[in-house]
């Protein structure tokens, strides 16, 4: 599109693969809650066959030292195949699991991702995997002091109301920085931002 297009053009989202937009709203939640992006080891849970948001973070990420990754799916939604074999090409250790509370303990971040009801063609299907894993106080006491949550939102059942209120629950400090995220890139591709604007 960008080439044909008279305006700059902001990738949102393409389809089931990339979101960049959000991986800079995820880069600084990090930056802000970890201090750096070295040596964190990062949980992905829920839909990784069709989260876009999380491939772009996992591709991201996958550039700093000492990452390694937890993929926290059912089957049916694992990591697909291509993200894996970047991994594989550079060398980042990742393993994969369907046990969210074997995974907590080993994680400097988790984040969580709805199963999106667009993606499933069978609406039993969609019924079945929704409410697979569900992140709740019980699931966060086997966690580390602090690991962070983040989630890209809306949430569906994914992370229980009553773990909003865990000082590690950071996804709507997410949501905010993600506002000033897209307001300096708006001003950035508008060249509002030499002005001082």
């Amino acid at each position: 599109m960008s080439q044909y297009a008279a305006c700059p053009v902001i990738n949102a989202g393409d389809g089931g693969h990339h979101h960049p937009t959000q991986t800079l709203t995820d880069l600084l939640t990090i930056r802000h809650y970890k201090g750096s992006f070295n040596g964190l080891t990062v949980g992905v849970c829920g839909d990784l066959m069709f989260g876009r948001t999380i491939h772009s973070l996992v591709t991201c990420l996958s550039r700093y030292a000492g990452v390694r990754f937890l993929f926290i799916s059912p089957a049916e939604l694992k990591m697909p195949a291509y993200v894996k074999q970047e991994l594989d090409k550079k060398g980042i250790p990742y393993l994969e699991t369907d046990d969210l509370e074997l995974a907590m303990p080993k994680l400097s971040i988790l984040y969580m991702s709805r199963v999106q009801r667009e993606r499933f063609i069978s609406e039993e299907e969609y019924l079945r995997l929704k409410d697979f894993f569900i992140l709740t106080k019980l699931k966060m006491a086997l966690a580390k002091s602090d690991m962070i949550v983040m989630h890209p939102l809306p949430r569906v059942n994914e992370i229980a109301v009553e773990v909003d209120d865990d000082p590690r629950a950071v996804y709507f400090e997410q949501v905010r920085l993600g506002m000033f995220v897209r307001m300096a890139l708006i001003l950035k591709l508008l060249g509002l931002d030499k002005f001082g604007a």
